[in-house]
């Protein structure tokens, strides 16, 4: 693993999800584009801790289910930056985790 980040498997499920049925790729693609990312990235689970953590913020800040668990997965790993493209921009989740907008 080289120092590329940390990410959540709930990302790496809508990549697959995305790749498949909007990109058209094979699961063989997937795998292939996935297998990069988790060689330079550390990858962190969904588990039951995550799972709480991201109703959490859910419920406090009106994320859908999918973006509170990114947002909970990063807060647990420690991370201060999530890059996202479906948040917002700017927002700062738990005085900790700031949500940049990386194609702006």
């Amino acid at each position: 693993m080289s120092d590329g980040g940390i990410v959540g498997v709930q990302v790496l499920n809508e990549f697959a999800s995305v790749a498949t049925r909007k990109l058209g790729m094979s699961v063989a693609e997937v795998r292939e584009s996935l297998a990069v990312v988790r060689a330079v990235c550390r990858v962190v689970p969904v588990t039951e801790e995550t799972h709480d953590r991201g109703l959490e913020l859910v419920e406090r800040y009106g994320l859908s289910v999918y973006d509170g668990l990114i947002a909970a997965a990063a807060l647990l790993a420690g991370c201060a930056e999530l890059l996202a493209e479906d948040l917002q921009a700017g927002q700062v989740v738990d005085g900790r985790l700031t949500v940049t907008n990386p194609f702006l």
